[in-house]
């Protein structure tokens, strides 16, 4: 059985809010404890959204539910017309998340079978108590660097194994290759972007993380890749043109990860297909399908370096939400 870091950060928080409850002398102490529970996030962004919603659920809960028993009694079926009030108003609030902690509140309400000050104070003080631990005990994340460069390295790992086979296919019609690296990069690629959302949603001065734009980039690339498989599997012949790009295809699997620069492999690719201008016409109709999927791939080719050099500049980009990539 594995403990998770968010496992201790809960339990942690709350015995915590409760021992500070109990000490403060606070009636239903432990109910300070469920607080913390139901605040603890996955992201401090989250946390802060979290503790805003059911404090503010709270207060509703709390001046509404009192008004409702000093009208109408503290009876059971108070509590319906409450919660047939309640629940859309704070649906109208957009704080639904809340009714799960504000109840709680209503519930103190309820079982004591009175209103007063004190009672409000002492609400109050189980409410500051609860959220204000899950708040700070969030305010602490462990970083995420580790993850990072390991999924840095095996995006990196899987785009050059592609890349070495589709040129293998070019060189030498080696057709054995089952394509299960192009799965494992989305897969990858999916994990990395919550990653990124995670990394982004921790940060409060609301700069994206760089490693949000480097999985922003791969994600392009990868795009790209899924491209130029098809073209490749197009091409059946075995041609000098398909030759000095499978050459070239395998360079860049070798040097994958110093490709920040592309300029040299962008005037690489230029020198190939100047010299295949030169090369006499198709002699059939095979030929001219294969030398023009051949063609397309080049594009792709330049279009995957061109969008490697763009990676230092998009760290320079300004703001944009995660929130549409969150799973």
């Amino acid at each position: 059985m594995r403990i998770g870091f968010r496992t201790v950060k809960t339990a942690t928080g709350v015995c915590l809010s409760i021992l500070i409850a109990q000490w403060l002398e606070l009636p239903y102490y432990s109910s300070a404890g469920i607080l913390t529970l139901l605040c603890i996030q996955r992201t401090r962004k989250q946390s802060i959204a979290a503790v805003m919603d059911r404090f503010f659920a709270c207060i509703v809960g709390m001046f509404l539910s009192s008004a409702m028993f000093w009208l109408l009694g503290y009876k059971v079926w108070v509590i319906l017309i409450l919660y047939l009030i309640f629940i859309p108003i704070l649906v109208r609030l957009k704080i639904q998340n809340g009714i799960s902690s504000s109840s709680v509140i209503i519930m103190h309400g309820y079982m004591s079978g009175y209103v007063s000050l004190a009672f409000f104070a002492h609400e109050l003080a189980i409410i500051m108590v609860g959220l204000g631990v899950a708040l700070l005990v969030n305010l602490y994340m462990p970083g995420l660097d580790r993850k990072i460069d390991q999924f840095k390295t095996e995006v990196s790992v899987r785009m050059a194994s592609i890349f070495r086979e589709l040129g293998s296919y070019l060189r030498e019609g080696n057709g054995s290759w089952d394509g299960k690296e192009l799965l494992q990069l989305a897969d990858l690629l999916k994990k990395a972007r919550h990653l990124a959302v995670l990394e982004t949603e921790n940060n409060l001065t609301g700069k994206l993380n760089p490693f949000y734009y480097y999985v922003e980039l791969k994600f392009q690339q990868f795009q790209i890749i899924e491209r130029m498989v098809p073209l490749v599997s197009r091409i059946g012949l075995r041609l000098e043109q398909g030759e000095r790009i499978g050459e070239f295809l395998g360079q860049l699997g070798d040097n994958i990860e110093q490709l920040d620069d592309s300029r040299e492999y962008l005037q690489q690719l230029k020198a190939i297909r100047e010299y295949h201008k030169g090369l006499p016409m198709p002699q059939n109709r095979t030929e001219f399908e294969s030398r023009a999927s051949l063609f397309t791939l080049a594009n792709e080719l330049e279009n995957f370096l061109l969008s490697s050099e763009k990676r230092t500049f998009a760290s320079m980009q300004p703001d944009f939400s995660p929130g549409k990539y969150r799973t």
